[in-house]
């Protein structure tokens, strides 16, 4: 019987110990944003950083961005370098690549990023400047 109990006891303190681990806040995330929402937030923030991780930055980029290639490494080597106080604005010319830049700024702690939706195609097709 006491052992029964003891038993009893020690699951539910596992159970409580366990469910007490399990965080209710979730982790920063980044937010996808429209090409037309991206140009607005341009406009009303000059500070904000735009960083095109894709290896096409001489074919075109948004004015001002910084490229930073994240296939050769580019963006890890410049990720401390970075103002985690400053908004980001990513993107790329494809989605996999533009998500998975957006996310090492999360991981790494930037708490503003933001990924332009659609991408540089995005961008263009809304008529927005290019720099070339």
């Amino acid at each position: 019987m006491k052992k029964n109990l003891f038993l009893g006891l020690l699951i539910a303190i596992l159970v409580a110990v366990v469910v007490s681990g399990c965080s209710s806040e979730s982790k920063p995330m980044y937010v996808d944003i429209s090409a037309k929402d991206a140009k607005e937030l341009l406009d009303n923030n000059p500070d904000v950083v735009v960083i095109d991780v894709s290896p096409n930055y001489d074919q075109g980029h948004i004015p001002g961005a910084i490229n930073y290639y994240l296939g050769d490494g580019s963006l890890d080597e410049a990720i401390s370098t970075l103002d985690k106080s400053k908004t980001y604005l990513i993107y790329c010319h494809v989605d996999s690549v533009a998500i998975a830049g957006a996310e090492k700024l999360i991981e790494a702690g930037f708490e503003k990023v933001y990924r332009l939706e659609g991408n540089y195609s995005a961008w263009v097709e809304e008529g927005y400047p290019v720099e070339k």
